[in-house]
């Protein structure tokens, strides 16, 4: 008898357990999730499971053996697809696709050599499924597939489905305690609870955000402006307002970390121009300056320094909330009489940034239009770093002053491909193409910052200038740990990655004289109250979860996107605290009280952002540093 109720099921149990262990392989093959226990070896075999039953159960209802077949193939396609995009996108963001970034088509083609240096040959592994279940429609016997199910056995079907489902979720739970409440965490979510189901859950998140903006009516922004008026780093005496007037030129160094900075390759100098400017008199170099950015990228980097407010998770706020109130520095800068613009020779749409500078106050965008791309001159999407500068500094001798300008490079891009002619040094050698082209390519922008700065002198526009230069994100991946490791000579941790996120900052201010390296903890959100300050300018009343770097009061605190942490002392990522010294596993509960407050300011930056509480501002009166709040 149970043989014959089998036999009856084959098309369906074999779909069940092909698409699982398809799933489950593509998990430990395809995507670098720590391991610490067997209860976590465990669930991570039994998360696909739950959905895979619900979805593939379905067919129990269909009738017809054709219809039903067809049902379950489409479902082991859907499913392989799901599998492969996000192996795919993985190995490039080191992170799993969320729904808004489905929705950024418009970046799709400009992309292109990006994904297609991310596909291999063994990808065709995650179709295993579909082809199983072909050969199951295929030569079973049609009469064993044509199956009568009864409302009983139905429900017992479901009932155990949803049983698996619980006890997923109760395990999960006990391995991670309050895990459905980390949705930045994405890693940790699909360790736990499966792609499938991510995927459901990133759908009632992204609901849950555009909710927000509709039931907001301004009451947040007393509880978020007590805890940024609690938390207001007060400028430097010495260092307030010591560039005032001066034009502003910010640089945006595109995928350059700090791991290269004062280091060689195989005895050649990775950075000659940067490393002399980190020594410069008149240049504050920040050594242990991090990256805060997500999925957005090279478009993140730029919300936080216009915001001083932590970008989505898992999405671009460029695309999803380019229709918000911001108090960005541009807009402060417009108003104390400077001409704003952003210099980008790309397309103006890609990360709809012609629309999301409007909501920024940018005066002006120079794209890929206000460029001549001569023979040669073309890199990747758009232009090559040197003749991109040389152009920029055209375009600025004809700018009213004071300007503030915001350069975006495009040479030091994944993955990383350059002209023989721009080879300044040989490629390095590791089982890493993407780490072996990229020393060529950061040497290639370390020259043409040199020559933009040669420019500037001989314009006259570096004089009355001040110079801020920061690497935008990552450009090697955690996928590359293995390449990395034998550059670095060490085997690369979680607390190692999480160290590796630091990019270099130079605030370059001419003939200043009292520039140093400071080795404080600090990150991109702190960049807006920096460059006001700087240029004189209060920021008392303003929305931002950033500090000046250079107050007494800033802490030495950089969160990430995605809830990891570095402080001075401690480094906290995959749930693991560790200590900075030694880089060895601590005590967690030196962790945390820093915990809880990257929680908080996540939180509250995802309240202002998705509320678009920034809105409510003005009518309320109620901002930071006002008198009804001191």
């Amino acid at each position: 008898m149970r043989k014959m109720v089998c036999s009856k099921h084959s098309v369906l149990i074999v779909a069940i357990v092909a698409t699982w262990l398809t799933t489950y392989f593509g998990y430990i093959t395809s995507f670098n999730m720590k391991i610490d226990n067997m209860m976590q070896e465990f669930i991570l075999l039994l998360n696909p499971l739950s959905f895979l039953l619900f979805v593939y159960g379905i067919a129990l209802f269909i009738k017809s053996t054709k219809r039903r077949n067809i049902y379950i193939l489409t479902v082991s396609v859907m499913t392989s697809i799901i599998m492969f995009s996000n192996a795919v996108f993985y190995r490039f963001f080191n992170d799993f696709i969320t729904l808004p970034i489905l929705f950024q088509t418009s970046n799709f083609g400009d992309l292109s050599s990006s994904v297609t240096a991310n596909l291999h040959l063994t990808d065709v592994f995650f179709f295993t499924d579909v082809l199983i279940i072909c050969l199951a429609i295929r030569f079973i016997p049609k009469n064993e597939q044509k199956v009568q199910h009864s409302k009983i056995a139905r429900k017992l079907y479901f009932v155990m489905t949803a049983a698996i489902m619980m006890i997923n979720l109760g395990l999960a739970e006990m391995e991670r305690p309050q895990l459905l409440t980390r949705s930045f965490d994405r890693e940790l979510l699909v360790k736990n609870i499966g792609t499938y189901n991510y995927h459901i859950y990133d759908l009632f998140i992204q609901s849950k955000s555009h909710a927000q903006r509709a039931l907001a009516d301004g009451s947040e922004l007393v509880e978020v402006g007590n805890y940024i008026n609690a938390n207001y780093a007060a400028p430097d005496p010495e260092m307030y307002g010591i560039a005032e007037g001066r034009n502003i030129i910010a640089i945006s160094l595109e995928s350059l970390q700090s791991f290269v900075i004062n280091e060689e390759m195989d005895g050649h100098v990775i950075t000659p121009f940067l490393n002399e400017l980190s020594k410069d008199p008149d240049t504050f170099y920040f050594s242990d300056f991090y990256h805060n950015t997500g999925l957005g990228k090279t478009s993140d980097s730029e919300f936080l320094l216009e915001n001083s407010l932590y970008p989505r998770n898992g999405s671009a706020v460029f695309f999803t909330h380019s229709g918000n109130t911001y108090e960005s520095m541009a807009a402060q800068l417009g108003e104390n009489g400077y001409f704003t613009n952003v210099m980008h020779p790309n397309n103006r749409s890609f990360w709809n940034r012609d629309i999301m500078y409007g909501a920024l106050g940018i005066d002006k965008f120079y794209d890929i239009e206000s460029y001549t791309v001569g023979e040669g001159e073309a890199v990747n999407w758009g232009m090559k770093d040197i003749p991109f500068f040389n152009q920029s500094v055209e375009l600025m001798k004809e700018m009213p002053q004071p300007f503030y300008s915001r350069l975006i490079t495009l040479t030091n891009h994944h993955p990383f491909d350059l002209d023989e002619e721009d080879k300044l040094i040989p490629e390095y050698t590791s089982n890493s193409n993407t780490l072996n082209k990229y020393f060529q390519t950061v040497r290639y922008m370390d020259e043409a910052v040199k020559i933009l700065f040669e420019d500037l002198k001989a314009s006259g526009l570096y004089d009355n200038s001040i110079i801020v230069m920061y690497g935008d994100h990552y450009g090697i991946s955690e996928n590359h740990n293995k390449a990395m490791g034998m550059y670095l000579d060490k085997e690369i941790t979680p607390f190692d990655n999480a160290k590796l996120q630091r990019v270099p900052l130079y605030i370059h201010i001419p003939g200043y004289g009292k520039g140093k390296t400071i080795d404080e903890v600090s990150g991109q959100v702190d960049l807006r109250p920096t460059i006001l300050h700087l240029m004189g300018l209060d920021t008392k009343d303003d929305m931002y979860l950033g500090a000046d770097i250079f107050s007494p009061d800033h802490e030495p605190f950089a969160i990430f996107r995605d809830g990891r942490f570095v402080t001075d002392k401690n480094v906290f990522t995959q749930d693991v605290c560790y200590d900075t010294e030694t880089g060895e596993e601590t005590d967690k509960g030196e962790c945390e009280p820093f915990m809880e407050r990257a929680s908080t300011e996540l939180n509250y930056s995802d309240m202002i952002i998705n509320g678009d509480l920034l809105r409510f501002k003005e009518e309320q009166g109620n901002t930071p540093g006002s008198p009804d709040k001191e």
